[in-house]
């Protein structure tokens, strides 16, 4: 660590242009007063190396000379990287390998070192160091791995965390495995194969309560919310476990564990969940509240699912974080004209406002929003789920019990008596919930629901099929919106680029033909797992019942002539939505195509 702890460091980065002259002279002359502040604060939790030049210089917030980037150990480091000829790396939990990152090395020497293997291709070790002279660890590794070692450089937060993180979570699972596995092998040759399932339940199986178990289950919710997971998968396999997370829409593959664990793991989120922890064979669903540690600490809905496959029991996890479902309405992706227009719906005295698209296209987020904006100490709002997705206390929400007989149209019946301003109803499903929902609003209730269409318009059409009269429609009816949701470019990776019109033309955008469009694309980085995207952001199409638009809903036109109608007046199409954000670079052709697709 000498080189990290030294003045060379700071001379170096002068010499790379990292810092000025100036911030060189401002260093020296307040590094040993920031060293023992920073002693302070660690106390005892830190070795002896800590703090480092490295983490003083991050420490005092410089930014480099003409620029607003900040000079952080990341920075640094890449500088250090580029005068040592050694590669730099950012490290992705998700690209790394757990059990050659733990089954190489012990935990205690790759602490000790700020070391962490990497990646082991034909018997060559790639290894993260932290300090630029280690080389008498990665001789220490080679002689007792008998591998060859490249190095390459990463931050010490990284390597550090990614420690915590995998060896922690590798020693809850190893003895968790280990413990079953004292079991009678031959009750433990498959305890999740529903061929096998007379066998399980013989009071063998690992306990859910055991304590390797609680710390599993705590880090892959801690991790999944640390990667922006929207949902956690526990797959059962023939030989292992399947851990995946969606994030930002598609699947990736975290963790594959030994299949011992496995009934152990579904069990601990069952009794979590106050499920029935005996019953493997029939569906279940739940769900679990957590709170999060930390200055940005906040509580965190869990919606459970379980169902039987050929292996075991699979389970799903829904995270539902308040700060994603509660959203300024502003930022969610409305374009200036669609905002003003639904703000015009949340504003109306009595009526129905419909919110239309497929499963997970945001319409929860949307609608929680919402009522979040029109939520006033002087308004009684009343919502009607199937599940309660989200527990706000503002909000009187009505959880669907269908083995109980509280469904949609039963609970719509006695509704009205517990004088409601605002009702929310989490999907129109039959003749008798969309009865109840245009009775609501003929009393002058303000009515939000969802449905399931294409677009805007197709919702009168879903309205005339359940059997409702068109005269009802049209008298009750505010307006209607679909929306999707389209993974938006990556910022740290975002780059320009030509494309012919005429190609963009043929998949059904409005270009002006035998030209050249400049767009923007995702050339793929670390921030976005090489992806492209970051994150998503909503498309919409926002349809107001104007006056003549009533007229023709009350004379029973087809939805082709009302939408033309609706386009005349000003409404945005799905397609000339995403367009739109495609101008602005906020996603791609690809993706706008890929959601607006009839």
């Amino acid at each position: 660590m000498r080189f990290l702890q030294s003045d060379r460091l700071v001379e170096l980065l002068e010499k790379m242009g990292v810092l000025t002259a100036e911030q060189r002279q401002f260093i020296t002359s307040e590094a040993q007063r920031q060293r023992q502040k920073l002693a302070r604060k660690a106390g005892r939790q830190r070795d002896r190396n800590y703090p480092d030049m490295v983490d003083i210089i991050a420490s005092l917030n410089l930014t480099v000379a003409g620029s607003r980037r900040r000079i952080d150990d990341e920075l640094i480091m890449r500088a250090v990287a580029k005068a040592k000829k050694l590669p730099f790396r950012k490290l992705d939990p998700l690209e790394l390998d757990m059990g050659v990152a733990t089954g190489t090395i012990a935990r205690n020497f790759a602490i000790i070192h700020t070391i962490l293997p990497l990646r082991l291709d034909n018997g060559l070790l790639e290894i993260a160091i932290y300090n630029p002279d280690s080389r008498s660890a990665l001789s220490d590794i080679e002689r007792t791995s008998q591998v060859k070692t490249t190095p390459v450089l990463a931050t010490r937060s990284d390597i550090e965390r990614i420690i915590e993180e995998f060896f922690g979570f590798q020693k809850s699972i190893s003895a968790a495995e280990d413990q079953f596995s004292a079991v009678d092998s031959s009750v433990a040759l498959d305890i999740g194969n529903l061929e096998r399932y007379v066998k399980i339940g013989k009071g063998n199986e690992l306990s859910s309560s055991d304590q390797h178990i609680k710390q599993a289950v705590n880090h892959l919710f801690h991790y999944a919310l640390d990667q922006r997971a929207s949902d956690i998968h526990i797959e059962p396999k023939r030989d292992v476990c399947l851990v995946r997370f969606r994030i930002d829409g598609l699947l990736h593959t975290i963790y594959s564990l030994p299949k011992a664990v496995h009934a152990a793991l579904v069990s601990r989120l069952k009794f979590l969940a106050r499920l029935d922890i005996a019953e493997k064979r029939r569906p279940q669903d739940g769900r679990i509240k957590i709170g999060t540690d930390g200055k940005d600490g906040r509580d965190v809905e869990i919606r459970l699912s379980t169902v039987p496959v050929s292996f075991g029991e699979k389970a799903v996890m829904r995270l539902l974080d308040s700060g994603t479902m509660f959203q300024d309405l502003g930022s969610l992706g409305f374009s200036s004209r669609d905002f003003g227009v639904y703000e015009g719906f949340m504003r109306a005295p009595h009526g129905i406002v419909l919110v239309t698209g497929p499963t997970g296209s945001g319409k929860s987020t949307t609608l929680y929003s919402t009522l979040k904006e029109i939520s006033t100490p002087d308004k009684n709002i009343i919502t009607v789920e199937d599940p309660v997705e989200m527990v706000h206390e503002e909000f009187n929400q009505i959880a669907v019990q269908s083995a109980i007989d509280v469904t949609f149209s039963t609970i719509l019946r006695n509704i009205l008596r517990q004088d409601p301003d605002i009702i929310m109803i989490g999907e129109i499903r039959d003749q008798e919930t969309a009865a109840h929902a245009v009775q609501a609003a003929m009393t002058g209730h303000l009515v939000f629901s969802t449905l399931h269409t294409n677009d805007a318009v197709s919702s009168v059409v879903r309205l005339r099929d359940l059997g409702l009269p068109s005269f009802m429609i049209s008298t009750t009816l505010i307006g209607c919106m679909a929306q999707r949701l389209v993974k938006t470019i990556c910022p740290d990776c975002a780059r320009k680029y030509t494309i012919e019109s005429d190609e963009l033309a043929r998949m059904g955008f409005p270009v002006e033909p035998g030209t050249t469009v400049e767009l923007t694309r995702g050339k793929g980085c670390r921030e976005c797992r090489n992806t492209g995207y970051k994150g998503r952001c909503g498309v919409f199409e926002v349809l107001p019942v104007s006056a003549k638009v009533r007229t023709m809903i009350s004379g029973g036109e087809a939805s082709d002539a009302i939408k033309q109608v609706a386009i005349r007046e000003g409404m945005t199409t799905l397609r000339e939505d995403a367009w739109s954000k495609v101008k602005q670079g906020l996603t791609t052709w690809q993706e706008a195509l890929r959601v607006t697709s009839e």
